[in-house]
């Protein structure tokens, strides 16, 4: 099975263990990702409330890009178009799913807005008529392509006496601008992909909560409190570990977690790891392949229970703290002429 790929900033860079496992557990389950050729960020969420137009743009210029480079080749015999099924492109991020499915939806209802997009992108050469893709997140892939009964197939490692804790985070299943594949306010399906892999998956409401995003560069009062919910949830039902599908999520849950700790007084100590890491593990395939032990929270002592502790990387990873912000100079985007001013 063939798709295209778009891995979106943070894979490159705090969530490279995402990108890493999802590789190799594509090899095993016999998956091809061809990645967007010279792709650009996808615009997050804050510029679609700083310009939208020019975020419409953005995220327009991904979609061309992709659709030129994955457009079905002619064949004998010809497939009338409007039987022949879009290609499929694949986002393991859920802010990048949400504003590829987003922007390909909204050009879709709006000809006015998709004529003002591709203006914009005429002048790097390109044009995108909307329903040309199928935007889907990784997740979706996994669980429905390849299906839960060939993962169990490939299951070497068990994840026998692992308890995890499923965390969705609020955007991959709403508002499902292509269509859910799971439920919007109380999702399964990783639940399910976690019980074939053999762990131990607790009971977690909060799975579709949200985690505050970039909350943390804005109201840290209100980012701490959110996570802080999550983190007791998923410690109220003694999970060992809490997995997600988010380079967001992972990092906020993971990084800000001794922030937690200090503002709340807490002492939580819960390693998070991407669904694909765990997939990677009961496939048998390394810890050091799967990018295990880059995380701020060392999954060693929880993966010991499965055997799986990535010693090496871990050792590594001791030590390792989160830079504290300057308060006085948060990240926030402006326009080109506030530059000049």
């Amino acid at each position: 099975m063939q798709y295209g790929y778009y891995p979106g900033c943070s894979l490159e860079r705090n969530a490279g263990a995402y990108h890493e496992s999802t590789m190799a557990v594509a090899g095993v389950l016999g998956l091809q990702f061809t990645e967007v050729d010279d792709w650009n960020c996808c615009g997050a969420t804050e510029f679609f409330s700083v310009n939208q137009m020019q975020a419409y743009a953005l995220t327009g210029r991904n979609l061309a890009l992709a659709a030129d480079q994955f457009a079905p080749q002619p064949a004998l015999p010809v497939i009338p178009v409007e039987v022949a099924e879009p290609p499929q492109l694949v986002a393991p991020c859920s802010a990048c799913y949400l504003n590829l499915s987003k922007v390909d939806r909204y050009l879709a209802s709006s000809p006015e807005l998709a004529a003002k997009v591709n203006t914009a992108l005429d002048a790097g050469g390109l044009h995108y008529d909307p329903g040309s893709l199928r935007v889907r997140h990784l997740l979706d892939v996994m669980v429905n392509d390849a299906g839960y009964d060939a993962i169990a197939a490939r299951v070497q490692r068990a994840l026998t006496g692992l308890r995890v804790a499923p965390y969705y985070g609020c955007l991959v299943v709403r508002p499902g601008f292509q269509g859910q594949f799971d439920d919007p306010e109380y999702p399964t399906t990783l639940d399910k992909l976690m019980r074939v892999l053999g762990a131990k998956v607790v009971d977690f409401p909060l799975k579709a909560h949200c985690c505050g995003g970039h909350m943390t560069q804005i109201s840290e009062d209100v980012a701490l409190e959110l996570l802080r919910r999550l983190l007791k949830n998923a410690a109220d039902y003694q999970a060992d570990v809490i997995v997600t599908l988010c380079p967001m999520c992972q990092l906020n849950l993971d990084v800000f977690q001794r922030a937690v700790n200090r503002r709340f007084g807490t002492n939580f100590n819960l390693p998070v790891l991407f669904f694909t890491q765990l997939m990677g593990l009961a496939f048998g395939l390394a810890p050091e392949r799967l990018g295990i032990g880059k995380e701020f929270v060392a999954s060693r002592p929880a993966l010991a229970k499965i055997g799986a502790s990535g010693e090496a990387e871990q050792e590594r990873a001791v030590g390792k703290r989160a830079k504290r912000r300057n308060d006085q100079s948060l990240p926030m985007p402006y326009m080109p002429e506030e530059e000049e001013r």
